[in-house]
This record gives C-alpha cells, sequence and structure tokens, in this order.
C-alpha cells in the first residue's frame, strides 16, 4: 500500500521529543507530528497529550525531498464545533472593542487563545509592549531613588 499527502492512516507513538512526537506507519516507515499539528488547543508539552505506544490516526500533510513524512493528528479528525451566534469570547459582541488595559501590576483573565497567525502576533506584540513599558517605568523609578542611571 503507498501512500501519500492526504492519506489518513493509523500509526503508533514511538518517541516524544519537545517539539513533538514520531510515529510509525505502515511499510516500516516513520513520521513525525509537529507539537503544532497535535490538537486543535494549545499544545504546550506533548506529553499531556501523547504516549510512547500510543496508537493515533494521523494524515499525512507533507513528503520532503529527503522522503521525511510530516504528519498531523489534529488533521485526521473532525475539528471541535464552533458556538454558533451570539457573543464570542469575552463576552464581547462582534466587532465591540476591547476595555483598555491597565498599568503595572494589574492582571486580566488569560485571553483566549487566538486563532490565526494574525492575532497570535498581534497578542504577542501587545504583550511584549506591555511588559517593556513595566519595565521602563520601573527603571525609571529606580532611578529617582539614587539608582542606577
Amino acid at each position: 500500500m503507498e501512500f501519500g499527502v492526504g492519506s489518513i492512516l493509523e500509526g503508533k507513538v514511538t518517541g516524544i521529543t519537545k517539539f513533538g512526537a514520531f510515529v510509525s506507519l505502515p511499510e516500516n516507515k516513520s513520521g513525525l507530528v509537529h507539537i503544532s499539528e497535535i490538537a486543535y488547543s494549545y499544545v504546550s508539552d506533548v506529553k499531556d497529550h501523547l504516549k510512547e505506544g500510543q496508537e493515533v490516526k494521523v494524515k499525512v500533510i507533507g513528503i520532503d525531498e529527503n522522503g521525511r513524512i510530516n504528519l498531523s493528528i489534529k488533521k485526521a479528525m473532525d475539528p471541535p464545533p464552533r458556538p454558533a451566534g451570539g457573543p464570542r469570547s469575552g463576552g464581547r459582541p462582534n466587532g465591540a472593542p476591547r476595555a483598555a488595559g491597565g498599568g503595572a501590576g494589574f492582571r486580566r483573565a488569560a485571553p483566549q487563545e487566538p486563532t490565526s497567525f494574525e492575532d497570535r502576533l498581534k497578542q504577542f506584540m501587545q504583550a511584549s509592549d506591555s511588559k517593556l513599558s513595566e519595565l521602563r517605568y520601573m527603571d525609571k523609578r529606580g532611578s529617582r531613588r539614587g539608582g542606577r542611571k
């Protein structure tokens, strides 16, 4: 049985790394499921989702020029249902602005997991800007008290 991109196969997890899991496939082949292809939710530790020896259904999503097989577990299953209608995450109607976030020491509830790369990048930039401004504020406060300049 020859398989190619788009094939859905049964395999067994043979190894787990911090960046994904290796899966043995039919015909004595193996492939890698990258951490981003394990689940539809955020995966911080592969071991929270997979165990060595576990049987998994995978979809072949790529085969590179060296014959390495890229696999996806999440694409081999149906996506989770999205809530129909009503307010989106956070209880805000579609298009409503977010409340302004505060200064040093203010913590908001964890935001809903962004769905696209652009949303993730935007969230990262906002968090980075917030941390930088807090560091600048703390540095400025310390220099007024005779600290470093």
